[in-house]
């Protein structure tokens, strides 16, 4: 009778064990399946806000007005219509104050697509790792040069007779306005800075926010020189009919880099490649065209890499702390 009576106590504490054992099985699987669950949802909810970085619902294109800011925001609107059709997706042009700003905004990926000039792309890829996609093409050359423009009565024959003159540039953040006369100037008349060569080479400097408005600046008798891409002149006969009489260029730097088409480094790598795409399918595209050419006198659109602007880069260098942008 005692050996039943142990038997059936040990049968029982055995139950007992595979029962809690199987209780166990079950709870384990259900945290688990809750953990996978939980998992999954923070999967999900990591990859839509990486996407919503990567391929925003607006995409905003940043731009710089060279010219009138006036009218620059109506040029571009047909722009963002057309490549918001092939990329499907909302694009907004904005226009900023300055190459600086836009710079600025492309590293808070506030603004997306840049139109940015070379100086300028170089400090968004140094400071942001702002990405160039493509350039521009004009009169058939990736490259271009910046102008010294004088009234043709001033008596000034060569860079040198600019000494004591008044100097009026765009703004510092632009490649043909500022940087690459400035870095020329230096070296020509040995200025370790920009500050140097504005302060004892020149008599005075003109901020005018654009190379339509430095040239005008000169027209009209407000500076001696004025610093712009090759020829800003031909933008201005329609308002003043005698400025290509009334202007000479007095010389030019070497050749520059084209302008960017660039990117924020925060958008899909596939969405960037549709983007440049879409852009490029503009070269067959002649209202586009005409747009580009309207806005920044761009003939066509060429794929581009971060080699091709070396030479600014190096040219930078060289007053690099000495720009306060």
């Amino acid at each position: 009778m005692k050996k039943l009576y142990s038997l059936l106590l040990v049968l029982g504490l055995v139950l007992f064990v595979l029962a809690a054992c199987g209780q166990s099985d079950d709870t384990d699987s259900e945290n688990n399946d809750s953990d996978d669950e939980k998992t999954e949802n923070s999967d999900n909810e990591e990859a839509t806000d990486e996407g919503e970085a990567d391929r925003p619902d607006t995409l905003v294109m940043g731009f710089v007005p060279s010219q009138d800011s006036d009218t620059i925001a109506d040029t571009v609107e047909p722009l963002a219509e057309r490549l918001g059709e092939e990329l499907g997706i909302e694009v907004q042009g904005r226009v900023m104050t300055s190459y600086n700003s836009l710079v600025e905004a492309m590293g808070a990926n506030q603004v997306h697509v840049g139109f940015v000039p070379a100086f300028g792309y170089v400090l968004a890829n140094e400071q942001y790792g702002v990405e160039v996609i493509l350039k521009s093409i004009r009169y058939g050359s990736s490259t271009y040069k910046a102008q010294y423009l004088v009234r043709s009565d001033s008596g000034i024959d060569s860079l040198a007779d600019l000494e004591g003159k008044i100097w009026a540039y765009g703004d510092k953040g632009s490649t043909s306005g500022y940087l690459f006369p400035a870095s020329q100037l230096m070296k020509e008349f040995d200025y370790a800075s920009g500050t140097e060569l504005e302060s004892e080479f020149f008599s005075g400097t003109v901020q005018s926010g654009g190379h339509d408005n430095s040239a005008i600046a000169v027209y009209e008798g407000e500076a001696d020189v004025a610093t712009t891409f090759d020829d800003v002149r031909t933008e201005l006969e329609e308002e003043y009919p005698d400025v290509m009489d009334k202007l000479t260029v007095l010389g030019y730097t070497d050749e520059i880099p084209n302008d960017t088409i660039s990117v924020t480094k925060e958008l899909d790598d596939e969405f960037v490649q549709q983007i440049k795409e879409a852009f490029l399918s503009f070269n067959d595209d002649e209202d586009m065209i005409k747009i580009m050419n309207d806005v920044y006198n761009w003939d066509e659109i060429d794929e581009a890499t971060d080699e091709e602007y070396d030479v600014v880069k190096d040219t930078y260098k060289k007053f690099k702390d000495d720009i306060s942008l």
